[in-house]
């Protein structure tokens, strides 16, 4: 049996692109030949494609002034929806020709938390681009794994879940070692914060635990310090404030502008106590055994080129052996 498509209205009314690529160069332009000189055309295709156009809409679209045109009312109309469909057209080509050309670069999307970009990715990514040249990355960053906007399909993820979606492959990073940090001159000021007494009475800049809850376990001053057999509650009524904020990068910033202190994720201050910024107030430390972090990539890339690369950079970076 042969079914038989019926014909097409809306496609079979649109005027040729040829006609209206060369509309849209002539206005642009405003000038027949210089528009044939962008097309690398004779003046008289444009021409002649502008009077097609114009016949098949039924109305002018430019006034004639000598060598030079304008556009009319309907000219203005059909250029400003005419111009829009060409950028778009082109941008897709665009990235269709880089996706899938000879020389396509390849392209990662990785997605990870806030913290983790700003703390940990920003100083080394450098290293990578520097050893791939031909791999962009598209970096995403969210406190919700789960429930992330429609279209949004990394490549990678970097997250405290052990399974963050069907399809993806996790790998164990490192665990949380947890310890107070500030800066030199800020413990210099405030001496008594070298005791963990000290530490609960003075000013504690603490990462609340709102819009984190798909993380397994949070640890904030309270806990911290129960941990270590002290109350939150035995601080001193008239003493200095307890700042909570659920931006961790606001809370490292005011750490680093001298003040207070804050709890610190060793993978992500690290860097910052290497280079003289931080220092730890005291030895003691929190270390969660029992948790991951995690890279989980797509398994169905799990083998491609660009994916293998940068799977090898993040684990030596992140010191896994593989």
């Amino acid at each position: 049996m042969t079914t038989h498509t019926d014909p097409d209205q809306k496609l079979l009314k649109m005027p040729s692109l040829r006609a209206v690529r060369s509309f849209v160069a002539a206005a642009k332009y405003q000038n027949f030949t210089r528009a044939a000189e962008a097309l690398c055309v004779t003046q008289a295709a444009i021409s002649r494609q502008i009077r097609e156009l114009e016949s098949h809409l039924g109305t002018p679209l430019f006034k004639r002034s000598g060598r030079s045109v304008e556009l009319t009312k309907a000219g203005s109309i059909f250029f400003d929806a005419a111009q829009l469909s060409f950028i778009n057209i082109a941008q897709a080509a665009e990235r269709i020709q880089k996706d899938h050309g000879s020389n396509a670069r390849r392209t990662l999307t990785l997605c990870c938390s806030p913290a983790f970009s700003a703390l940990w990715m920003s100083h080394r990514l450098p290293s990578f681009f520097s050893d791939n040249p031909d791999i962009d990355l598209n970096l995403v960053t969210t406190q919700n794994f789960l429930t992330m906007e429609p279209g949004v399909n990394p490549d990678i993820f970097i997250t405290k879940m052990s399974r963050v979606r069907d399809g993806y492959i996790s790998i164990p990073l490192f665990h949380d070692r947890i310890y107070p940090v500030c800066t030199p001159s800020y413990l210099k000021a405030h001496p008594e914060i070298h005791s963990l007494e000290g530490l609960r009475d003075g000013v504690l800049l603490n990462l609340s635990p709102y819009g984190r809850s798909q993380v397994a376990e949070h640890v904030d001053w309270g806990v911290w310090l129960a941990i270590h057999h002290l109350d939150i509650e035995d601080r001193l009524s008239q003493g200095p404030h307890y700042f909570n904020a659920n931006d961790y990068n606001l809370l490292i910033q005011m750490v680093l502008n001298g003040q207070g202190v804050a709890l610190g994720w060793h993978h992500l201050v690290g860097p910052l106590i290497d280079q003289g910024l931080l220092i730890r107030p005291v030895e003691q430390e929190v270390v969660l055994e029992e948790t991951h972090h995690y890279m989980a990539y797509r398994e169905d890339k799990g083998d491609e080129e660009a994916m293998t690369r940068f799977r090898k950079w993040f684990l030596q970076q992140s010191g896994v052996t593989q």
